[in-house]
């Protein structure tokens, strides 16, 4: 049987740096067609302009349901359709518990909980007309286990995304289109030594039961996967990797 082409498109948000640029080029090299997309559209283009295949960037600012549809409208107009949604962008923050002040919270609950929610809103009634779709949610490690390196409102937005992917992907199953969570633990990412300094990094990776930061190009391929046609059984899951910090 032959896919439409656009099966094979992603939009990746946040993806002008870290994880979600890692994410951008492993589906790339895997021959999706790309989306690349951040709130700094400057910088999503000079990321897209390094990756391979066919590729394009988009500035978006994920708290706003027009942008993604603005995405949605572009990426169609380029290349007829899409198939893939892959909600990366988070604000990460490490301030103390009783330091986050109201504003901060609502900062960072609104780029990670708020974002992934209008995502997969946008991205469901677009997937859900056309019968197919493949939407793919960045949780964390934080969001499992309450975040011991991360901001209270960091681990709070991860674990509310956590449960927004359960709830759209009953909501969408019948519909053909999957949504999943991927839940990263500490990632070896020139973005994650940026955030903690070198003794707190060394007392993280201490903790590790595998010994090591993980690879963010296997996070990229297991993404690659679950955006997959034949991923069509992997519905409402959430996909563990940290290093066996956290068990279930």
């Amino acid at each position: 049987m032959t896919r439409p082409a656009w099966h094979n498109v992603a939009i990746v948000t946040g993806a002008a740096g870290g994880l979600g640029r890692v994410i951008s080029n492993r589906l790339a090299a895997d021959g999706f067609r790309v989306l690349v997309t951040d709130i700094d559209g400057e910088a999503a283009a000079r990321a897209a302009e390094g990756l391979p295949g066919d590729v394009a960037s988009f500035a978006i600012d994920v708290r706003a349901p027009s942008a993604f549809e603005a995405a949605f409208a572009a990426a169609s107009a380029r290349w007829g359709g899409v198939g893939i949604l892959v909600n990366n962008a988070a604000l990460t923050r490490t301030t103390p518990l009783f330091d986050i002040s109201p504003e901060e919270f609502d900062a960072v609950t609104a780029a990670a909980l708020k974002g992934s929610f209008i995502g997969c809103q946008v991205a469901g009634r677009y997937m859900r007309a056309q019968r197919y779709g493949r939407i793919i949610n960045i949780a964390s490690l934080a969001g499992q286990n309450g975040g011991s390196a991360t901001g209270a409102h960091y681990a709070a937005a991860k674990g509310g995304i956590l449960t927004l992917t359960k709830v759209f992907a009953r909501e969408l199953a019948a519909d053909g289109v999957t949504v999943n969570a991927i839940s990263p633990g500490p990632l070896d990412l020139d973005s994650v030594r940026e955030l903690l300094p070198p003794e707190k990094l060394a007392a993280v990776v201490g903790t590790i039961p595998a010994g090591t930061l993980g690879d963010p190009d296997y996070v990229a391929r297991l993404v690659s996967l679950i955006a997959a046609p034949e991923a069509v059984s992997a519905i409402g899951a959430t996909f563990d990797i940290n290093g066996g910090l956290y068990l279930r």
